[in-house]
């Protein structure tokens, strides 16, 4: 059992960039899929990024070539890099694992991101 802590959140305008990290209590090392989700206000929640154990990576469309998701094992961390944040971005964002591709997933308490002038 892993037990999963975001941060990194806040208020930013847009144009900014921050970066959300999930500290996991233990080693990544062997969890399959490590990934990003968001849920805004009235909105079903919504896949980001994930990464695999081998670093093979998934965006949802609406992030691609603006938000990179990575892992550093050494850490037992994943980070969302986010940049050219837009106010449709404004959501909670909650990290997830799945040790292997058809587990239950496990989830963190969520960090709120704000874009807004």
């Amino acid at each position: 059992q892993v037990q999963l802590v975001e941060s990194g959140g806040g208020l930013v305008q847009p144009g900014g960039s921050l970066r959300l990290s999930c500290l996991a209590s233990t080693s990544i090392f062997n969890i399959y899929v490590m990934g990003w989700y968001r849920q805004a206000p009235g909105k079903q929640r919504e896949l980001v990024a994930t990464i695999t154990k081998g670093g093979s990576t998934n965006y949802a469309d609406s992030v691609k070539g603006r938000f990179t998701i990575s892992r550093d094992n050494a850490k037992n961390t994943v980070y969302l890099q986010m940049n050219s944040l837009k106010p449709e971005d404004t959501a909670v964002y909650y990290c997830n694992a799945r040790y292997r591709l058809f587990d239950n997933p496990y989830w963190g308490q969520g960090t709120q991101v704000t874009v807004s002038s």
